[in-house]
């Protein structure tokens, strides 16, 4: 008796132009490059997806969905660099103390628009990192304590670090792609 197997056919692989941060450099360097490559690498996870494939929730009843991820990216660079780090007066993203989930939970607007917001926050925080010394401070609304920018950047690349994570999962449970 013969037995049939199936063949096994890789998923497809998510590619697309990205830098490896230098395996040597300094500190502000090795910093930079490493958050740019960690943003990169999120858009990447949503390339070539459409809005309700963006929207679609990874495991129910989790909220997690990659435009989740992206509306709650875009509020982590505005709360972290804009408002505590340099102070400025703007209201924050997809955040109240009312809905403080809303990031995850009320998808409503337009994708492109929310990647444009992303975009839009992430300049405005690479303009402030190349305008501050890595000692510079900033307050913690929460606590009124300083943090400087070397720790802001540190937590950011942990933030996006732990969210490429949930996205991996989220992109291949969506069409099987994987990579990047």
């Amino acid at each position: 008796m013969t037995e049939h197997t199936t063949p096994v056919v890789a998923p497809p692989r998510l590619s697309g132009p990205r830098h490896d941060p230098a395996p040597v450099a300094d500190e502000r360097q090795a910093l930079t490059e490493s958050l740019e490559y960690y943003r990169r690498t999120f858009e990447l996870k949503c390339a070539g997806l459409d809005p309700a494939q963006l929207s679609e929730r990874s495991v129910p009843p989790s909220t997690l969905t990659l435009h989740g991820l992206l509306r709650h990216l875009t509020g982590c660079e505005r709360w972290w660099f804009r408002i505590q780090f340099t102070g400025e007066d703007i209201p924050n993203l997809y955040y109240s103390d009312d809905d403080p989930e809303q990031d995850f939970t009320s998808l409503d607007g337009d994708v492109d628009e929310a990647f444009s917001l992303w975009h839009a926050e992430c300049a405005r925080s690479r303009e402030i990192v190349a305008a501050g010394s890595l000692e510079q401070t900033g307050t913690r609304r929460s606590t009124g304590e300083p943090f400087t920018l070397r720790w802001l950047m540190l937590r950011m690349i942990g933030e996006y670090a732990r969210h490429i994570g949930q996205a991996d999962l989220i992109r291949e449970r969506i069409d099987g792609a994987t990579g990047e």
